[in-house]
């Protein structure tokens, strides 16, 4: 039977460092997805200032890079948010 890895693991198989202190890893993560969330909040401003340039017919492809570019972080702010540590 497979158990699930706890928050160490994970974080080790996404390449992160990690510390024996789960207060310290919460730390880190909630620093992490605070500069996430302010990095997806630039990008979505930028996004909509290019959406608002164009006409309703055309996107251009720095549009479409950029609404991926969102997407990708997104996820990945919603998967450290699914990590957890210990009580918080």
């Amino acid at each position: 039977m497979l158990r699930p890895f706890d928050t160490s693991q994970q974080l080790q198989m996404q390449g992160q460092q990690t510390d024996a202190n789960p207060e310290t890893s919460n730390a880190e993560r909630k620093r992490q997805l605070s500069d996430d969330s302010a990095r997806l909040l630039k990008l979505a401003n930028e996004l909509k200032a290019e959406v608002d340039k164009t006409d309703k017919d055309t996107l251009s492809i720095a549009v479409i890079r950029k609404a991926d570019e969102i997407e990708q972080l997104a996820h990945k702010v919603k998967e450290k948010m699914r990590l957890t540590a210990g009580p918080n």
